[in-house]
């Protein structure tokens, strides 16, 4: 039975959403922004995700002008932070909407994408794997206190989160479940743990593939990672957060070789990278509606966003008695 009802759900969205935002931008020293919805694609600043999905594009008729709407703002964030005059130890972040067409819509994925995006200016020497986890300690200390805010208004809630978050990496988890997919590691190692930051995503594994892709033009995939959550409601493992420490020169160029998009080179945000124009950043995307679905005990993302689904899908939710918006 859902612990609370429509009405109350969208008052807890509101109330829930407000909590992290501000502990978040208090915790990583952010300023909030304003951001784009669409960007000319001759930018490079388009986020190309794994890189098979093809952003929706439209015509500026006016001005014979083609633009593409957003699928993260992961490129845009270092921009602007250039741009802005952000220091070290300085960062911003934004309300992302962005459609994903090529997305497999389930309980936790929607054409319909809300994410806080952030980023942040760090020194040459904060590009390390220890920065990395320090800065995920941070984020993870954020999430408990949401939890906690969250169940103090709603008693009826369950705490899911144990005290530490666990740090792995991709090979050590293929190394510990041989024969599972991606998928299956991660549901397991969440099931044992409750809280992981799995680490190193996109290069080759021993296995000889990645466990999972990632745009060559944004994270380091030496210094990345997901932060993902075991999601009792739904008995499934949730990523909740996408984030990394971003390219420099050296890791664009191996990078982009590594996945045969040496073209990209052409392009003006990585010419800046190349260049050394744009500064050192640390940043991520934090999922709303996820962070919404997991706190509020929901089995469907659809049940904290209002989106489109499939006739099966609403006949499904309909008959496990999960009220879409």
């Amino acid at each position: 039975m859902d612990k609370l009802n429509v009405l109350e759900t969208q008052v807890a969205i509101k109330k829930l959403k407000d909590f992290f935002e501000k502990r978040i931008s208090e915790k990583l020293n952010l300023t909030r922004v304003s951001a784009p919805l669409f960007v000319a694609p001759e930018t490079g600043l388009n986020d190309n995700l794994n890189g098979y999905e093809k952003a929706i594009s439209f015509e500026l008729h006016n001005y014979h002008k083609r633009l593409e709407v957003v699928q993260s703002l992961a490129k845009w964030k270092r921009m602007a932070l250039k741009v802005y005059g952000f220091k070290a130890g300085e960062g911003l972040y934004t309300d992302m909407n962005a459609i994903r067409p090529f997305e497999e819509l389930d309980y936790a994925h929607s054409a319909y994408v809300d994410q806080w995006d952030w980023e942040k200016v760090i020194s040459k020497k904060d590009r390390t794997e220890e920065f990395l986890k320090s800065t995920v300690g941070e984020i993870y200390e954020v999430f408990k206190e949401t939890e906690a805010f969250i169940n103090g208004l709603y008693p009826g809630l369950e705490k899911k989160l144990p005290e530490d978050i666990c740090f792995i990496t991709t090979q050590e988890l293929e190394d510990r479940y041989p024969g599972k997919t991606p998928k299956e590691r991660e549901s397991l190692i969440c099931k044992d743990k409750k809280a992981v930051f799995l680490m190193k995503i996109g290069g080759k594994l021993k296995s000889g593939e990645p466990h999972d892709g990632r745009a060559p033009d944004y994270d380091d995939w030496e210094l990345n990672g997901d932060i993902i959550f075991w999601n009792p409601t739904c008995g499934e493992a949730l990523e909740l957060s996408s984030m990394g420490i971003r390219v420099d020169k050296d890791a664009l160029e191996k990078e982009l070789k590594l996945a045969d998009c040496e073209e990209r080179k052409k392009l003006k945000y990585h010419k800046m990278i190349l260049s050394g124009e744009l500064p050192d950043t640390i940043g991520g995307g934090i999922g709303q509606s996820r962070i919404c679905m997991f706190f509020l005990d929901k089995k469907h993302i659809g049940e904290v966003q209002s989106s489109f689904w499939t006739d099966e899908i609403i006949e499904e939710c309909r008959k496990e008695k999960i009220f879409l918006l």
